[in-house]
């Protein structure tokens, strides 16, 4: 079946004389994402998440055809780099990103915090310095990671590096170290899936609210597939799915 952009080329065609041309199919895009619950992850053999959930929505509105896999965040990043009309999540739109990527969004907002676990009460840490010396948790290749190292920390010495928040936790609960970074939501989020209270970590710095996440297109696709993937997030704003997506996975 015709859809109204290829019925449009048929008529024109029709109507000069001109000999028809097959209208150029459209693209279909390939997401990247990593696990970052319950922003995207995996869940057994499909990826699930609030940003896949947009994602597939927004692709809809643009009447775009959508992959998605879920990878380490180093692979997700590379993966995207080599595949053309690919789309890289959950991307924190960074000073020294902004040239890498088209962006398209925002799609959620990213408060980092440290956290301790509630037993630890010799740690007391008031500002980023008192950090040099204590093993912090992070995700590889990570945005906070980035910020760690900017602030002098490490990368031997005071980080420990992981694939995911979930592994880092684990490593937190097991002794491995003092610190962890996580989004507020995402450390609620794993502590359930171990059915643990949120009362087992304490805030000890909140270490930056001021970014967000976007989506993140190749540079090399047309500014129109980025026009078209903005124009169908901004619909799903308007009309309300975005609110009552958000509210199913963070209330």
């Amino acid at each position: 079946m015709l859809n109204r952009r290829d019925l449009t080329t048929l008529i024109a065609g029709l109507a000069s004389g001109l000999p028809l041309q097959a209208a150029e199919p459209e693209p279909r895009l390939r997401g990247f994402t990593e696990n970052l619950p319950p922003l995207n992850y995996q869940d057994e053999d499909t990826p699930r998440g609030f940003s896949v959930e947009l994602l597939r929505m927004v692709a809809a509105e643009a009447g775009l055809g959508l992959d998605i896999e879920v990878q380490p965040w180093t692979r997700a990043m590379q993966s995207a780099s080599q595949t053309p009309n690919s789309v890289l999540f959950s991307l924190t739109r960074l000073p020294e990103r902004e040239a890498q990527f088209q962006w398209v969004g925002p799609i959620s907002e990213r408060r980092i915090v440290i956290y301790k676990l509630a037993s630890r009460t010799d740690l007391q840490i008031t500002s980023l310095r008192q950090l040099r010396g204590a093993r912090v948790g992070v995700v590889r290749d990570s945005a906070a990671a980035k910020q760690l190292l900017a602030e002098g920390l490490r990368s031997d010495d005071d980080i420990e590096w992981a694939r995911d928040d979930a592994t880092n936790l684990r490593k937190l609960l097991a002794g491995r170290m003092e610190l962890i970074v996580l989004l507020d939501w995402a450390a609620a989020w794993n502590l359930r899936q171990l059915q643990l209270p949120f009362v087992t970590l304490t805030q000890v710095l909140e270490y930056d609210a001021s970014k967000s996440y976007w989506f993140g297109l190749q540079l090399d696709a047309p500014e129109s597939l980025r026009r078209r993937l903005q124009a169908g997030l901004d619909k799903v704003r308007r009309d309300g799915r975005f609110d009552a997506l958000r509210l199913r996975y963070f209330s």
